[in-house]
């Protein structure tokens, strides 16, 4: 049943991107292309995923909120764009892909980025069924989000932090700005649209900053144990990079355990939920048994 759920919303999901992508005018076809290339490459769709199970918590049918959802994917779509940059992590490849500078430039890619992050807002505007104040509240969520107390202050302390060891707190301020503040306004969204009210609200909260924990822990070891056909980029990187991670600044097993518990933590947040949290729960006992 979660598998059906999840696939289903990955075909919905794109489905929805395709259509806005589609319709979007533009003055440069290539700018468009190299928007679509990185927008359809492939992925788990996590985030719009967890904005829907979000929603469907609160008693809700997550499908409804499908453009808002989309227009989440479109901004981690943008960032990934641009952490791959030369200037940044210097990838060539993504998800088994060559990245999309390496496809379209470097000045195309930055200009794709761009755009997606533009479009996303475009697209969260064109949600029906809610009121006008909840699409206020999830915009207020999502420029926080990817701001400078968010993703963009969370790659900045990245850059800052390249060949230098770094302690555990500055880590974790780090990847709760890069990593988990897009998970934590797409489930904030969900629930702010579906009405939450403010013990919902605080209880998918909480879910929602254990979730990005235990997402970045299970990144930082699949960086040192995955398998790179699997992963669909070179695994290491971090050790090449001279990066601070949780592995490193750790023993494998203290970061593997530490993971474990903070998936515990989260489960734990969803106590005031039924059974319409149930996908939740067994996404976040995903995290520490996924290779990708």
């Amino acid at each position: 049943m979660f598998n059906e759920i999840w696939q289903k919303r990955i075909k919905l999901i794109e489905e929805e991107i395709l259509l806005e992508i589609n319709r979007t005018e533009t003055i440069n076809e290539e700018l468009l292309e190299a928007m679509k290339y990185s927008l359809m490459s492939g992925g788990k769709r996590l985030r719009p995923i967890l904005l829907m199970a979000a929603a469907d918590a609160v008693s809700d049918n997550g499908d409804k909120f499908v453009t808002v959802a989309s227009a989440i994917e479109m901004i981690h779509t943008y960032s990934l764009i641009h952490d791959d940059l030369p200037a940044m992590d210097n990838d060539d490849y993504r998800r088994g892909k060559l990245t999309c500078h390496k496809v379209y430039g470097e000045a195309m890619a930055i200009l794709a980025g761009d755009a997606l992050q533009t479009l996303a807002f475009e697209t969260i505007l064109r949600q029906r069924g809610v009121t006008h104040a909840a699409i206020l509240f999830v915009i207020a969520e999502v420029t926080r989000a990817i701001g400078t107390n968010g993703m963009v202050g969370g790659q900045a302390i990245d850059l800052l932090s390249e060949g230098k060891k770094i302690n555990l707190e500055t880590l974790k301020k780090m990847h709760i700005g890069k990593t988990g503040a897009l998970f934590k306004a797409a489930i904030r969204s969900g629930a702010i649209l579906s009405s939450a009210t403010g013990e919902q609200l605080q209880a998918l909260t909480k879910y929602a900053e254990d979730f990005g924990l235990a997402f970045q822990i299970t990144d930082d070891i699949l960086d040192v144990t995955g398998d790179e056909k699997i992963l669909g980029k070179p695994i290491g990187s971090d050790e090449r990079n001279n990066k601070s991670t949780y592995v490193t600044l750790m023993t494998l097993d203290e970061a593997k355990k530490l993971a474990a518990e903070t998936v515990e933590d989260a489960i734990e947040s969803l106590k005031i939920f039924g059974g319409e949290a149930d996908f939740l729960r067994e996404l976040v006992k995903t995290l520490v048994k996924r290779t990708h």
